[in-house]
C-alpha cells in the first residue's frame, strides 16, 4: 500500500462527525448489554459499563457488515471480564486479527473533550493498536462509529501538548485528536501488520514492584470494601497500576466490593488479600519433584523431609515419622480416602506458639478429565501423638479465595486432622496454621510446577 495510508503518516486533526449512519442494535443484544452491566457492584458505574457493551456490540455488527476478513476476538475482552470492567471504564483487550483494539464509549460526542483511562494510556497490559471511539445513541438504541487514533499518534500528541493525567486516573483528550473516518480503520487493520505500530514491552519486574509495595497494599486495599469507592480515591498511582496488572488482586477488590456491606475487619476477606499477596510474592516449593524422589532447594532450605511411598500394611508401635505417616495413610485407606499409588510425601516439623507441630504433605497428579490436575493431602499432628488444642486452625488458599479452614473443636480427641485440595498444574496453594491471635505460620506456596 502507498505512504499516505500509514497511520503514521500525515492524518487531518479537525474531528469532524461524519454522515455514517448509525446501527441498529437489536433488543437481543441490549438485554446482553444490561446482563453485562449488572455485573458491575456500583451502580454509577453500572451505566458506563451498559454504553462499553453497547458499544462492543456495536463495534461487531460494524465490522461484520464492512469487513468480512476481519475477525473480531472478545474471548478476553474486559467487558466480559466484570473484575476488569469494574476498575476500567473502557472496552480493552479486544482483538481483529492480530492487532488490539481499545472502544472508548461516549453517550455523546457533543463536549470537546474524550476521557481515556490511564490504564489503557500507560499500562502496557491494557494498550492497544487503535484507540476506536464510538458514539452510543442510548434511547434511539444504536451506535455510531465516529473515530480512531493509533498509538503512535497517541504517543506525539500526548508529548507535544505535556498532557498529563488528571487526579482521577484518567486523560481529558481534545476530540480533535481522533481521525473522523472510520473506514479508514479497516483499511489499516486489513492491510497493516502489528508490527507497524509498536507497543510497549510489559515491564518483567511486576511480581519485583508488588513485593515492594506489598505492605501498603495489605493495608489500604481493604478501604475498598464499599463499591463507592475506586482504586485512585485509596491508592496511588504506582500502587493502582500494580493491582491494575494482577488479575488476582482486581477480582479481590471486585468480591469484596459485591458483598456489599463488607466490614474493612471482615477475618476471612483480609486473610485472602495476605494468602494472594504471599502466593505473588514468594517463592514457591515444587512438590512435582518428590514424584522423582527429590526435593527442590527451597524444600531443603526449609527442612522438608521426604518419605518413603507410602505401605498400607501393618505396622508396629509408632517410632519414626516414616511408621507414623505409614499409620496415618493407612487409616485414612480404611476410613475410604482414596490415595493415588502415585503418591509421594514429605514431612517437616514446626513450632506454632510455642507448640510442636508435624506437617505431613501428599502429592500426586490426576489424569481424570480434560485438563491435567494435581493433589494435595496436608495431615497436620503433634508429634507426641496428644490431641490436638482447641482452636488450632488449618487454611489452605488459592487465588481465587479460601479453600478450607479447619478449627479444632471441643470435641476433638485425635493427634491430627487432615484435608485436601485439587487444582490444575498451574495452580499454587498457600497453607497457614493459626493458634489464637496473632500467633501464626504461613508457608511459602506448594506448586506443581513443569521442569523447564
Amino acid at each position: 500500500m502507498n505512504h499516505s495510508s500509514n497511520p503514521t503518516a500525515q492524518m487531518p486533526f479537525d474531528f469532524e462527525v461524519l454522515s455514517t449512519e448509525a446501527l441498529e442494535l437489536s433488543p437481543e443484544t441490549i438485554e446482553q448489554a444490561v446482563e453485562l452491566s449488572l455485573t458491575i457492584p456500583n451502580e454509577e458505574r453500572q451505566w458506563q459499563a451498559y454504553l462499553n457493551a453497547l458499544a462492543m456490540f456495536g463495534f461487531e455488527q460494524w465490522l461484520n457488515s464492512r469487513a468480512t476478513d476481519l475477525t473480531l476476538d472478545w474471548e478476553n475482552c474486559s467487558t466480559r471480564e466484570p473484575a476488569t470492567a469494574n476498575a476500567i471504564e473502557a472496552v480493552c483487550n479486544l482483538k481483529v486479527n492480530d492487532f488490539k483494539l481499545c472502544l472508548i464509549a461516549t453517550g455523546s460526542l457533543t463536549d470537546e473533550e474524550v476521557m481515556l483511562p490511564r490504564a489503557i494510556v500507560d499500562l502496557p497490559e491494557f494498550i492497544p493498536h487503535f484507540y476506536v471511539l464510538v458514539e452510543v445513541q442510548e434511547e434511539q438504541e444504536a451506535v455510531t462509529i465516529q473515530g480512531f487514533l493509533s498509538r503512535n499518534q497517541l504517543d506525539e500528541r500526548l508529548e507535544r501538548a505535556n498532557l498529563v493525567a488528571e487526579e482521577d486516573w484518567t486523560y481529558q483528550l481534545p476530540a480533535s485528536w481522533f481521525i473522523a473516518d472510520p473506514d479508514r480503520l479497516l483499511v489499516y487493520l486489513s492491510c497493516l501488520e502489528p508490527t507497524t505500530i509498536p507497543l510497549p514491552t510489559v515491564p518483567s519486574d511486576r511480581s519485583t514492584q508488588l513485593a515492594q509495595l506489598r505492605s501498603g497494599l495489605e493495608r489500604l486495599l481493604p478501604e475498598l470494601h464499599s463499591s463507592q469507592r475506586q482504586l485512585w480515591q485509596i491508592l496511588t498511582w504506582e500502587q493502582g497500576a500494580v493491582v491494575l496488572t494482577n488479575p488476582e488482586l482486581l477480582n479481590w477488590v471486585y468480591q469484596v466490593q459485591q458483598q456489599g456491606d463488607l466490614s474493612t475487619t471482615d477475618a476471612s476477606a483480609r486473610n485472602h488479600l495476605t494468602d494472594i499477596l504471599q502466593l505473588l510474592t514468594q517463592q514457591a516449593m515444587n512438590v512435582r519433584r518428590w514424584l522423582s524422589n527429590e526435593l527442590d532447594e527451597l524444600a531443603q532450605e526449609l527442612s522438608w523431609i521426604l518419605l518413603p511411598m507410602p505401605s498400607l500394611a501393618t505396622a508396629t508401635a509408632l517410632r519414626s515419622p516414616t511408621e507414623e505417616f505409614e499409620a496415618i495413610v493407612r487409616e485414612l485407606h480404611l476410613s475410604g480416602l482414596a490415595i493415588s499409588p502415585q503418591a509421594r510425601g514429605a514431612y517437616r516439623d514446626l513450632q506454632v506458639a510455642g507448640l510442636s507441630l508435624r506437617l505431613y504433605a501428599l502429592t500426586w497428579p490426576l489424569m481424570t478429565g480434560s485438563i491435567p490436575e494435581w493433589t494435595l493431602l496436608l495431615i497436620l499432628g503433634a508429634p507426641s501423638e496428644t490431641n490436638l488444642p482447641i482452636g488450632l486452625t488449618l487454611r489452605v488458599s488459592d487465588q481465587t479465595g479460601i479453600l478450607v479452614e479447619r478449627v479444632v473443636g471441643s470435641d476433638n480427641n485425635s493427634p491430627y486432622f487432615f484435608t485436601s485440595v485439587i487444582g490444575n498444574w498451574y495452580e499454587k496453594f498457600i497453607v497457614t496454621i493459626g493458634l489464637a491471635p496473632g500467633f501464626k505460620l504461613t508457608l511459602p506456596p506448594f506448586s506443581f510446577q513443569l521442569e523447564p
